[in-house]
């Protein structure tokens, strides 16, 4: 097997601010696998929290040797193994795991969501997510959002009560919530979620810290609405963590290392009693349709991150009326442009 990869700086649409950051592009690493004339697609996306580079994907895959793979369908021996090369480099790790689905799926000439019996009907309706901004500039993303049935906001700035007021002077669409952590102190987190609540948000994603897990535990037992655990669970280890804390984890390829580990912490989640969520970060439609190919399985999706950039290199999964629709491809169902 050999493996290629390629930089490509991801060109958003519009500046993208959270409530610890702000940036206008994401840096990307674009994987290649090649055997028996079959070409699999991967992507590293690695926003700066994630604290991974183009440089430091590039080391990581440097080191990634599949000239000796016997048998590319044993994913359960090959991914574990490229897993313990380094720690950290999920996204890296990710982008492998990605494109050996992919591989693995054009070769039995089936997509994924067939591979896992899934029904490709039952996929959910995906959030359009809008960053902190200005009330002009979030009613006028708002506006943009109107084929979408439902609105991600990021909140944990200073004008949090005006952002939510610049929507609702657009729309009545639910919302749903994602502070980033942004919140520190849990009785104003949790009278600032009563007053969400009265606004027709259906959620709230990290409200606080990571290393709060008390502060959110006592917040979850006071909220009117559900909280779902992004930054506090990375991967499969850290689901099990959640239970008392939050109602819900939000899982993405670029933290969980790609699709298998994604799938386990699925599967670990529903045997517990939480609620999933599938995200992503700003990524091509290879990285997005690998995502979707799972979205049957999740309550929520916000697997919007194709349509925030301006160069996106990839076809696959679209978005249909708010609602994501899987192409009927083999592998992850991405098409090179």
């Amino acid at each position: 097997m050999k493996l290629r990869f390629f930089p490509l700086t991801l060109e958003l649409r519009h500046a993208f601010t959270i409530a610890t950051a702000s940036r206008t592009t994401t840096p990307a690493m674009l994987v290649e696998i090649e055997h028996d004339g079959v070409v699999g697609y991967g992507e590293a996306a690695m926003p700066p929290y994630l604290g991974e580079s183009q440089a430091t994907a590039a080391a990581f895959l440097g080191r990634v040797d599949l000239s000796r793979v016997a048998d590319p369908f044993q994913l359960e021996e090959i991914l574990p193994a490229i897993d313990a090369l380094a720690p950290g480099n999920t996204a890296a790790k990710a982008a492998v795991d990605i494109a050996l689905h992919d591989w693995v799926g054009k070769k039995l000439g089936a997509p994924w969501y067939r591979i896992w019996g899934l029904d490709p009907a039952k996929t959910p309706v995906t959030s359009f997510t809008i960053g902190i901004d200005t009330p002009e500039m979030v009613r006028q993303k708002t506006r943009e959002a109107a084929p979408y049935k439902i609105i991600k906001v990021k909140l944990g700035g200073a004008n949090d009560r005006e952002m939510i007021d610049a929507i609702r002077d657009v729309t009545d669409r639910p919302i749903t919530v994602d502070a980033n952590q942004g919140w520190r102190d849990p009785a104003e987190a949790l009278r600032m979620i009563e007053w969400l609540a009265s606004r027709g948000v259906v959620f709230i994603e990290q409200p606080m810290p990571r290393a709060q897990f008390a502060d959110t535990a006592w917040l979850r037992e006071r909220s009117p609405l559900p909280l779902i655990a992004d930054e506090s669970v990375q991967r499969l280890a850290d689901v099990r963590r959640a239970v008392g804390v939050f109602d819900g984890i939000n899982i993405k390829l670029m933290k969980s290392t790609g699709l298998r580990e994604a799938h386990k912490m699925i599967t670990l989640a529903r045997a517990l009693g939480l609620k999933v969520m599938l995200g992503c970060m700003t990524e091509t439609s290879c990285a997005i349709s690998a995502a979707a190919q799972l979205s049957p399985l999740v309550d929520w999706a916000d697997l919007d991150g194709a349509v925030l950039i301006k160069n996106d290199a990839f076809a696959g999964a679209t978005i249909v009326d708010g609602k994501i629709r899987l192409p009927d491809r083999p592998g992850i169902g991405a098409v090179k442009l």
